[in-house]
């Protein structure tokens, strides 16, 4: 009767001198006070309590699990970011958490005050914006995190990134290289990472070349419906005989825009787009798109994760991944 006692919650809250709810919402990871965490935690260690990978933590000191949160699901880059740091981490002993923060800093925020409380060993965050607010919280982080993109000022962490202003030199140049004046730019929102470097990237790489800037849009946000507006726009405004998008969601929205007003691709307008995902290559005709290394990121970022895990001291690196351009019939 005794041992058997010792597998309920019951037991547990009685030595901790605490509600049985009080026991299920830490086993749970839910919000309780550091001095009933401690108790709860205290009192299951003792006895033995080991009802699932949470509990099990109490003993290991690790969850096993690591998270990953990206702005968007639905995006084939995170998707492909996803499957290979699960790749990694399932190979060192981990499980990986997904979550779905959207661009909004706040959830990424309250993302990481439920971490905070041992819901996870590590985080890999890809944010779309790094507001002072998400640095103060990193920076107030217990656990290891590792940045895929920016990482927010006056924050010191692990981190790997892709290398837009070059990769977007990549795209204007071949566009140029092949007879095109008037080079338009596709957008995502321009308070974001992604889409501040895209921006400078574009008028750096013209400017460099002694080309005036063409006709710009910004999508709300990088999803093909934002696309279709953002095209639709740009098109309602100016004939380019180019077209650079920010990513490959965009670009294709704006294939569907250009064929619909019955003009021909590249014949009338070239289209190039960002990420070079299995989509790009899937269009009709197949688009021309920059390489950012999506896949080389995301392994790169799970390896620093399980390095810092493993060594907690060890110096903080910081990675850049080099575009490379992927030439199809869109260009």
């Amino acid at each position: 009767m005794a041992e058997a006692r010792k597998s309920t919650l019951w037991l547990v809250a009685e030595r901790a001198g605490v509600s049985i709810a009080s026991v299920s919402r830490v086993m749970n990871g839910q919000p309780a006070s550091q001095r009933v965490t401690e108790r709860v935690r205290a009192a299951a260690a003792e006895l033995g309590y080991v009802p699932d990978a949470t509990a099990r933590s109490l003993k290991v000191g690790r969850t096993e699990q690591i998270a990953l949160a990206v702005a968007d699901v639905g995006n084939p880059v995170y998707v492909g970011m996803m499957h290979e740091i699960s790749r990694v981490v399932t190979k060192a002993g981990y499980r990986l958490v997904l979550s779905s923060t959207g661009a909004n800093p706040a959830d990424q925020i309250d993302l990481l005050v439920g971490l905070n409380r041992g819901f996870a060993d590590g985080l890999i965050l890809s944010p779309l914006r790094a507001p002072e607010e998400l640095g103060a919280q990193l920076k107030a982080s217990r656990f290891p995190i590792v940045i895929i993109g920016a990482v927010p000022p006056g924050v010191e962490l692990d981190n790997v990134r892709a290398d837009s202003v070059a990769g977007m030199a990549l795209a204007v140049n071949h566009l140029v290289e092949q007879g095109r004046t008037a080079i338009a730019f596709v957008n995502g929102p321009v308070d974001t990472t992604p889409g501040a470097a895209r921006r400078n990237g574009y008028l750096t790489a013209l400017q460099a070349l002694g080309r005036s800037p063409g006709t710009q849009v910004s999508a709300r946000d990088f999803t093909y419906q934002a696309g279709l507006k953002a095209a639709t726009a740009l098109l309602d405004k100016d004939t380019p005989d180019a077209i650079v998008c920010a990513n490959d969601l965009l670009a294709i929205a704006a294939l569907n825009v250009a064929t619909r007003r019955g003009l021909r691709v590249p014949d009338d307008v070239a289209i190039v787009g960002m990420d070079d995902t299995d989509i790009a290559d899937l269009a009709n005709p197949a688009i021309t798109s920059v390489n950012l290394g999506a896949t080389k990121r995301a392994r790169t970022a799970a390896k620093l994760l399980l390095r810092r895990l493993d060594k907690p001291d060890a110096p903080l690196r910081s990675v850049v991944i080099e575009p490379t351009l992927t030439v199809r019939e869109s260009s």
